[in-house]
């Protein structure tokens, strides 16, 4: 069983059971769920407290029914939308076919509202795949991230009770812009209230959000996920500047926006200016791209770069 298994994740998986075998014992519902007669009766419980009219009928030829007035819109999927809704959700999740997980269970229901060909290519994908975890993604509590999408796209302020690396809490108000998924990593692109400046916050070190009276304006023609990108190129420890030989458009298909900003410059090249944590990170990046350049300003950075020169002139059998 997953760790996301819940009484709410298993007892929905009841309730499709119930809806796609009317009439379903409760022995044999029981063995569906892998539970016990009892655990699936409490199940069934559950669905009726919540209103779901789930109706039992006595003998032999009795069993467990969805009621009058519960009808769920069709869902109609094409075979490639289908796999690739599968192949998606593999790729983020590698607990993608545990049916009591919450990302396995609604991935089972998916797949079991499809048409019986498209629904056996789909669950072959599933069974048959074997995705590895990202380790680096970060999943954040689905209930923070809907409160976040939902004030974004409401233009309502908020107020983020905020847990930074340092571990040492925050309390911050912000107008929020967008929640950016990049990486395995969830961000809440946002302007601070406080400070007037771009900020980015991970959803996943969020601990509560309290929704404001104020209303958010978004800038003008804003890219989300651009703006993130050059909002963690700054602010780091050592400085970086960078003087490329070609115009910033050859060089922006080269380098990630993480590196910084590109500016042209008078003689028809480009100037990166950005800042970074890890200068050998930072050179190994540079080391990508075809055009010349020349890196000035920080000293750590140029030792950086040198000792990358080192490194490939002694693979290549030349000691420098």
């Amino acid at each position: 069983m997953g760790s996301d298994s819940s009484p709410v994740s298993r007892a929905l998986l009841a309730l499709e059971l119930v809806q796609g075998s009317p009439g379903i014992s409760a022995a044999r519902l029981a063995e569906r769920l892998g539970v016990s007669e009892r655990a699936a009766r409490r199940y069934v419980s559950l669905l009726r407290e919540a209103g779901i009219p789930v109706e039992s009928v006595r003998g032999p030829y009795g069993g467990y029914r969805v009621g009058r007035g519960l009808r769920l819109p069709p869902v109609v999927f094409r075979a490639d939308e289908a796999l690739a809704l599968v192949m998606a959700v593999l790729d983020g999740h590698h607990d993608a076919s545990d049916p009591a997980g919450t990302v396995g269970g609604a991935i089972g229901t998916i797949i079991r509202a499809l048409p019986g060909p498209v629904a056996a290519q789909a669950e072959a994908v599933r069974r048959t795949v074997t995705p590895m975890p990202d380790r680096s993604a970060v999943r954040p509590d689905p209930a923070t991230t809907a409160t976040l999408v939902h004030a974004c796209s409401d233009g309502r302020a908020i107020r983020l009770d905020y847990r930074p690396e340092s571990g040492r809490g925050l309390s911050v108000e912000v107008e929020p812009w967008s929640v950016v998924v990049r990486h395995g990593r969830w961000y809440l692109l946002c302007r601070s209230v406080e400070h007037q400046a771009v900020r980015a916050y991970r959803v996943d070190r969020v601990r509560a959000v309290e929704l404001l009276t104020g209303t958010v304006v978004l800038p003008p023609g804003l890219d989300p996920a651009a703006v993130l990108e050059e909002h963690l190129a700054v602010g780091w420890a050592h400085e970086a500047e960078v003087l490329v030989d070609a115009g910033p458009e050859e060089v922006r298909s080269w380098l990630p926006r993480t590196l910084g900003r590109l500016e042209p410059t008078e003689d028809g090249g480009t100037r990166l200016v950005g800042s970074t944590n890890n200068p050998r990170w930072y050179v190994h990046e540079l080391a990508r791209t075809p055009m010349r350049y020349r890196v000035v300003g920080s000293a750590p950075l140029r030792e950086a770069a040198r000792a990358l020169g080192r490194e490939l002139l002694a693979a290549a059998g030349d000691e420098a």
